[in-house]
């Protein structure tokens, strides 16, 4: 993945949804810290000689030194290519592209073949952005929708705008925020004690998680506890996003786009 210092909104993945297959128990190559094939792995068995030459490839993408190389698997149908493949992937982590294809795929009749062929190359084809945002950023310490009266009828309330209290370990703050937020926090189910951060230019809202002050709240809970954030409630966060050649390709596909990568992303793909 390459590092590009741009001004990037946030944008949806376009990832395909894979369906489960005789492959999706794999979740690795199955070696040890030496490099050495484990007899009894228990998601991947045999090979234990491409396993290993497999688990060398692994390192040398970890350390970027095999950028522009590829691989090829060459072998009768059932000795385990696409197995490796997928092992491969699942080494590298979610954050590095990996997409399958089959051969059915290419076959159109609306769309060649060369298209088709190139689509999946760029799904493959991942960058990585750098983002340098104003958020806010705090342990919620009050949470208040304002209702009102609407002009045209005397018994049913809308809501004005929301009172957001925010407390860092340097001080605390009081947001007063637009009506169409309080719908992004219910849906990211945000209540008080929650760790959340809030861009100050798109106003997405996301949830970190639960403070570490509500962490003997319950004997047994599921949620994940975060430490109150450090320095003040507005501050500038780097934020990074994994994307693909194709993701880019999307946003550029709206008829109103402009030429400008930035104001593509900004304009079209907010979440």
């Amino acid at each position: 993945a390459l590092d590009y210092k741009m001004k990037l909104a946030e944008i949806k993945s376009t990832k395909k949804i894979v369906r489960v297959s005789h492959h999706s128990h794999i979740h690795g190559l199955g070696v040890d810290e030496y490099g050495k094939a484990i007899p009894d792995y228990s998601f991947i068995i045999g090979q234990s000689e491409a396993r290993e030459a497999a688990s060398l490839i692994v390192e040398l993408i970890k350390s970027k030194r095999f950028s522009g190389r590829t691989i090829l698997f060459a072998g009768p149908p059932g000795s385990g290519k696409t197995a490796i493949a997928l092992a491969i992937s699942q080494e590298l982590g979610s954050k590095v592209p990996f997409h399958p294809m089959v051969a059915s795929e290419v076959y159109s009749a609306e769309v060649k073949k060369t298209e088709i062929l190139m689509e999946n190359f760029r799904r493959a084809i991942g960058i990585r952005v750098k983002e340098i945002k104003e958020v806010y950023e705090g342990e919620v310490t009050e949470l208040t929708p304002i209702e009102t009266e609407t002009p045209f009828s005397g018994y049913k309330k809308t809501i004005s705008h929301v009172i957001l209290g925010l407390k860092s370990s340097k001080g605390m703050r009081q947001l007063k925020l637009d009506p169409t937020m309080y719908e992004a926090i219910v849906s990211e189910k945000i209540n008080v004690g929650d760790v959340i951060y809030v861009e100050s230019t798109s106003g997405a809202v996301k949830r970190m998680g639960r403070s570490k002050n509500f962490a003997h709240e319950f004997d047994l809970e599921l949620d994940q506890y975060v430490p109150v954030p450090k320095g003040d409630v507005l501050k500038k966060k780097e934020i990074l996003q994994d994307l693909t050649l194709h993701d880019l390709d999307v946003a550029n596909a709206f008829p109103e786009a402009t030429h400008d990568v930035t104001s593509l992303i900004n304009q079209f793909m907010k979440p």
